[in-house]
């Protein structure tokens, strides 16, 4: 999805949600003997949404159903994801089961355990809740294992965070209310606090958080960091950091171009260009450089003066930064970096 669509947009529904609809409707030919036309399903908030059935299949002693996720108008990379949960009698309980394309956790950190299939609390909890309601309607007892697969789930986890965070082998199945609000931060923003976590429970003492592919790349060589000590900030610095304070880890590097820094250094906590702008009047008192309150945009000042621009700049935003959420036991860094990956400015290292 490259732009905003118009008019309001459409919700959507979460992995978990998709998983708890397929489990239900999978219950139903297990224990009644037909598959329903669809399947609806409460969520945590109270959302009763219908589900039609995409897949279905069955043998003696299993059944499973699949639901093609739908994330409305959110930029989502599991859209059209065929969500597939096969049902079958278990030892005892509710059993949960990777299959293929869902991961496995292999760091601690996470809301699971490590050799956990990456299903999350909330969605285990919305499987175990429709397992206990049909047994009873059905006369059965609750012991059933839940195997979760999603066709492509290893090509698609690629393209999110798992691999970073420690989750191997597929995509997880994830929601908190079962609910995906379109373009919201939410879901970013619990990723970085997914990252501090890894990173905290890895016993890491240096992780950064950068604006972008190029500035991650840099400085993950400037300082041989491992993958799980890479913070995916993208541009929200602010919900970064405030995660951090509360859950320090010693050393933080904060890197980007020299627009966003600039934004950094002059109290902006979130980079976007929607939600942030620069202030080149403000730019040009501090480089000491009047012409650059005409600039057009950080880039153009740049060209203008320079090194000793980026190099204010470095210090402003390191400024900015401590003075926002130091005092928790926490280094900076600040790393500026040009559009060839060249570093241009640094500062406290």
């Amino acid at each position: 999805m490259t732009r905003k669509p118009d008019g309001p947009l459409r919700r959507g529904w979460t992995t978990g949600a998709c998983a708890t609809a397929a489990t239900k409707a999978a219950l139903a030919r297990l224990w009644g003997g037909a598959f329903p036309a669809e399947v609806t399903i409460t969520l945590p908030r109270g959302e009763t949404p219908v589900f039609a059935l995409a897949h279905m299949d069955a043998g003696s002693d299993w059944a499973e159903v699949g639901i093609t996720k739908d994330a409305g108008d959110d930029p989502d990379v599991t859209h059209g994801a065929l969500i597939i949960v096969r049902v079958a009698a278990s030892a005892g309980g509710v059993r949960f089961r990777a299959g293929t394309g869902v991961g496995t956790v292999t760091k601690p950190g996470l809301p699971i355990p490590p050799g956990e299939p990456a299903i999350n609390p909330v969605p285990r909890q919305m499987m175990t809740d429709v397992v206990d309601a049909m047994a009873r309607d059905h006369g059965c007892p609750a012991d059933v294992t839940i195997t979760v697969s999603i066709p492509g789930g290893v090509e698609i986890a690629q393209k999110t965070w798992n691999p970073r965070l420690g989750i191997a082998g597929g995509l997880s199945i994830l929601g908190t209310t079962g609910v995906v609000r379109p373009f919201s931060c939410a879901a970013w923003i619990a990723s970085i606090h997914r990252g501090v976590d890894v990173a905290r429970a890895a016993g890491l003492t240096h992780v950064a958080g950068c604006t972008g592919a190029t500035s991650e790349r840099v400085v993950q060589d400037l300082y041989r960091l491992p993958d799980h000590a890479m913070l995916d900030m993208g541009d929200f610095v602010g919900g970064m950091l405030k995660y951090l304070k509360a859950h320090p880890i010693a050393h933080v590097t904060i890197a980007g171009g020299i627009g966003k820094m600039t934004k950094l250094a002059q109290g902006a906590r979130d980079l976007h260009s929607g939600r942030s702008q620069v202030d080149f009047s403000a730019l040009a008192a501090l480089t000491g450089h009047a012409e650059v309150a005409g600039a057009n945009t950080a880039l153009q000042a740049y060209q203008m003066v320079g090194t000793p621009m980026a190099e204010a700049v470095a210090q402003g935003a390191l400024a900015a930064v401590t003075d926002g959420f130091g005092g928790s036991g926490m280094r900076f860094d600040i790393v500026i970096i040009d559009r060839d990956g060249q570093i241009i400015a640094r500062a406290g290292a």
